[in-house]
């Protein structure tokens, strides 16, 4: 289970500039990329902020949050049994959907009966065991755990197939009439291992500043 260290950049940026010249320019262009966001934040509240922003445009999942926090500005962020006390009323003033709602809570809940790792535990459990264990929980799927083994505990060889943005970068990086399907990228990426969180972000940010290719 290797981890995020600011020295990795230098061996996945050698790797990846490797593979060829598409993934070299990237690198040049764009590098180093594949810093966690949020480095030991709580598993449970990684989980909140990921349903929250499921599905949502970046600035109005901010805004959902931002409105969640605000019931409860006596401290960062709520605790379970907090959110487990909130009325339907309140949390769909605050943007959440019934099924949002339903997630939130359903995590609220199961971090309460001990059903969600903290910090620690998470780090100590490979990433296979810890999607299973979590996606188990209702609207928490495979993307919401690759983000939290990405940006929370920093696991280095995480490749989100399923997320949209990395499969219009790799589109745009090789100039493609259309995205690859998630197996595609999966079969893809094998090459960009033991660095595919790192191909991730870089394929994040050519998906958002490369030219889509001409129709």
């Amino acid at each position: 289970m290797p981890r995020y260290h600011p020295d990795l950049h230098a061996a996945a940026d050698h790797a990846l500039r490797q593979l060829d010249d598409d993934w070299a320019r990237l690198v040049d262009r764009c590098g180093p990329r594949g810093a966690p966001q949020h480095p030991g934040q709580d598993p449970y509240q990684t989980l909140i902020r990921a349903v929250i922003h499921q599905q949502v445009h970046g600035r109005a999942a901010a805004a959902i949050l931002g409105r969640l926090l605000a019931l409860f500005p006596q401290q960062p962020f709520p605790a379970p049994e907090q959110l487990l006390a909130t009325t339907p009323e309140q949390l769909r003033a605050c943007g959440l959907s019934a099924s949002k709602q339903r997630s939130v809570l359903g995590i609220a809940d199961a971090k309460r009966a001990g059903r969600i790792p903290d910090y620690d535990s998470a780090q100590q459990m490979d990433d296979d065991s810890l999607i299973r264990q979590l996606t188990e929980l209702w609207g928490v799927g495979r993307w919401t755990v690759e983000m939290l083994l990405i940006d929370t505990l920093g696991r280095t060889d995480i490749l989100p197939v399923d997320d949209f943005g990395v499969r219009e970068g790799y589109r745009r990086l090789k100039q493609l009439p259309q995205s690859p399907t998630p197996k595609q990228l999966r079969e893809l990426g094998a090459a960009w291992a033991p660095y595919r969180t790192f191909a991730s972000w870089y394929l994040w940010h050519a998906g958002h500043n490369l030219p889509a290719p001409a129709p």
